[in-house]
């Protein structure tokens, strides 16, 4: 009897270690193939879809199962055209697909939420499964353990423009400087794969100052994202009208950010704890997107004053000079739908279109409390080798322009800006609170 129970301990040993091997088997380079190269073998298609036409209001209706339901609408009231390009692969930065590969295989979810046994990369690499109830939340994290802005970046510079949608008439405009730092789980620039010492185990870090109007000039905003997503934000605000630094309230994420049409919570496609939202996957679509080369623009805006690389700003037109100019491809697109845990949130729910090769968020759209749409966030895409010289092989889908339009209230701000993917302007130091009081005096 005693030697059959050992039998049994033994055997159960032998499978829970089989298992184990088995929940932590490498990821096959099909997999990886198919997230960061999905256009490698076929460009997607759609029927009545041809690339190099111009989607517009007499022709929307033959294409609108690859449209989100914002685009179309806009499009089909004559407010937006889409100039279309074939679909071209944005090749994702090699350090970045090497650590997914290195790493990808141990990783899961706790059930919590967070992650367990995250290094860097793409945590989750794997197709989506529709079965899967956890399907939407690990897209999430593939967002936010993506490489959006690199390691490191500088936007400046980065105009905001407050525009009557009715009128086209320009209200006010806001010139920033910006900057983005990830902490952690870095594998483009060094140090990899932290920066030290970090004992409150930050992982991301923004920091953006107002440079004008004079009424705002100084204005600095401060946020800090923790490696544990169950740990709330630090946020701080110098109002350079009352020369003091004031921490950010939970609720001013949700609150009109400096009079603009977006939020805090709505940068870069969404900037906010995972866990703040329920995450629901909603299938996989050929959706257009707004992608495109830079440098190629068939017309482009101003030369900001003074810029030392003769960059030229995305232009805007259509209803009320809020639409960018940009050329739109076709691009394989999960869809998720995020509804606020918070029933105080001002939105029901945000749909995403995150583009399957960069882990993006190109279209976001949101709906207001009673489930009404509500307003749309395109965020322009360039490819990295037809942007700043200085961007070239970054492998990184360069921020190149975005749209905050509030339908209900016809007003839009847009953003025009500069990006550059680079170590130098992003030090430790300047994202600090001391920082702030010490440029804000």
């Amino acid at each position: 009897r005693f030697l059959t129970m050992k039998r049994l301990v033994i055997l159960g040993a032998a499978v829970a270690g089989l298992m184990g091997i088995a929940a932590h088997a490498q990821v096959s380079d099909a997999i990886i193939k198919n997230a960061f190269s999905p256009y490698e073998k076929t460009p997607p298609s759609a029927p009545g879809y041809q690339p190099g036409m111009r989607i517009t209001a007499k022709n929307v209706d033959a294409v609108e199962g690859i449209l989100d339901p914002f685009t179309f609408r806009y499009v089909k009231k004559g407010w937006l055209e889409i100039p279309t390009t074939p679909t071209f692969s944005l090749p994702q930065n090699s350090n970045y697909i090497e650590a997914t590969r290195r790493s990808a295989h141990k990783v899961q979810l706790a059930p919590d939420g967070t992650l367990l046994n995250f290094e860097a990369g793409r945590p989750f690499p794997q197709e989506p499964d529709a079965k899967d109830p956890q399907a939407g939340l690990k897209l999430m994290w593939n967002f936010q353990r993506g490489i959006n802005a690199g390691d490191s970046e500088t936007i400046n510079p980065f105009w905001w423009t407050f525009r009557n949608t009715k009128t086209g008439q320009s209200e006010r405009q806001l010139r920033f400087d910006w900057h983005f730092l990830n902490w952690k789980h870095r594998t483009m620039f060094d140090p990899k794969p932290d920066i030290t010492p970090n004992p409150g185990q930050i992982f991301r870090s923004i920091s953006s100052t107002v440079l004008e109007p004079f009424d705002l000039a100084n204005t600095q905003l401060l946020i800090w994202r923790y490696e544990n997503d169950l740990q709330r934000d630090d946020g701080w605000l110098y109002l350079g009208f009352q020369r003091r630094v004031r921490r950010l309230a939970v609720g001013q994420i949700t609150d009109a950010f400096l009079g603009t049409d977006a939020m805090i919570e709505d940068f870069e496609g969404y900037n906010g704890r995972l866990s703040d939202y329920t995450w629901t996957y909603k299938g996989s679509q050929n959706v257009m997107m707004p992608y495109e080369k830079h440098n190629e623009l068939p017309e482009l805006d101003v030369e900001p004053k003074g810029d030392a690389d003769g960059f030229r700003f995305v232009k805007f037109g259509g209803q009320g000079n809020c639409f960018p100019q940009v050329t739109w491809q076709l691009r394989k697109s999960y869809i998720i739908e995020g509804k606020p845990k918070d029933p105080n949130h001002p939105l029901s729910r945000r749909l995403l279109y995150m583009d399957s090769e960069s882990a993006t968020l190109p279209i976001v759209t949101q709906y207001d409390r009673k489930g009404q749409p509500w307003k749309y966030f395109p965020i322009c895409k360039s490819h990295s080798d037809y942007h700043l010289a200085k961007n070239k092989g970054v492998g990184v889908a360069i921020d190149d322009c975005a749209l905050f339009f509030d339908e209900q209230a016809m007003h839009c701000t847009t953003l025009q800006f500069k990006s550059h993917v680079n170590p130098q302007e992003n030090p430790p130091s300047i994202f600090t609170v001391q920082k702030m009081r010490a440029t804000g005096r």
